[in-house]
């Protein structure tokens, strides 16, 4: 498909034909949906669901010398709601996608969701954001982590077999996502790009999202791991802004659909079934 400045996005469906319609956008910015499978698919049991690469990450990459900002992610988004024809709009979003989907319905002016079902969303001021930068550097440096690093250091793996290498340093350098550092290697290793990334955040500035959604008038469901880097504060302090439900996860970092996947889906499935439009 194309979005509002002719540069192409992939897209792709999974789940059940013909059912109910979610749309599913996954984190980063600058990743891409394939690292939330095959785990979200459990989601299509029910559903259908429709997933796209957004702009930068993925089979969706840019030459484009224009810098992606959280405008261009907004503006891609509104293009995909309008050529699916997504109406009723159900949002499930994750980690970034859970705030790229508060950036649009924060400015939506014609078609706002439905629902939003909102997973482990990323740090939604600036304030939150340097204290998840700050807990996520002192895991990494933790003495778990540091021992899974230096084990890989002396293993010999990188000579022997270069892919295992690649996928333990993977698992290593997202561990401190994770309740547990071992779960790490149940996610499905992705790729971000550094320059989509920082491109993203440095167009949001000194942002403060939870004042934007204050007063809402949009069913929501706000979904986040006991443990995860991001200060919980954040997502309480969406879920009041929202007058949502908030569901917490025990022994859960930032990954849910990884650590905690029966609590997650059964948590999903009441909201959406609680919500469903008419």
């Amino acid at each position: 498909m194309t979005a509002t400045t002719a540069s192409p996005l992939y897209w792709a469906r999974y789940g059940k034909a013909g059912a109910e319609q979610l749309l599913v956008l996954h984190g980063g910015p600058g990743a891409d949906h394939c690292y939330l499978l095959p785990q979200m698919l459990r989601l299509g049991e029910n559903y259908d669901l429709l997933f796209y690469d957004q702009r930068g990450g993925g089979r969706s990459k840019s030459d484009a010398r224009i810098p992606v900002t959280w405008e261009t992610h907004v503006e891609d988004l509104a293009a995909v709601i309008q050529e699916f024809r997504l109406d009723p709009l159900s949002i499930v979003g994750y980690s970034w996608g859970a705030m790229l989907a508060l950036l649009y319905a924060a400015g939506a002016d014609t078609l706002k969701p439905a629902r939003l079902a909102l997973i482990s969303p990323a740090p939604l001021t600036r304030a939150h954001r340097q204290a998840f930068e700050a807990e996520f550097a002192r895991r990494q440096r933790g003495p778990e982590i540091s021992r899974m690093r230096n084990e890989l250091a002396s293993s010999g793996l990188r000579e022997r077999d270069p892919a295992a290498h690649r996928q333990r340093n993977f698992e290593i350098g997202v561990a401190g996502y994770f309740a547990d550092p071992a779960a790490a290697s149940e996610l499905t290793p992705f790729r971000v790009v550094a320059r989509v990334q920082q491109s993203v955040w440095e167009s949001l500035g000194e942002f403060d999202l939870i004042s934007r959604i204050s007063g809402l008038q949009i069913p929501a469901s706000v979904i986040y791991g006991r443990d995860d880097p991001i200060p919980s504060a954040s997502s309480v302090d969406a879920a009041h802004a929202l007058g949502a439900e908030l569901v917490v996860l025990d022994a859960c970092g930032h990954v849910p659909y990884v650590e905690q996947p029966d609590r997650l889906f059964a948590a999903l499935e009441t909201f959406l079934q609680k919500t469903r439009p008419r």
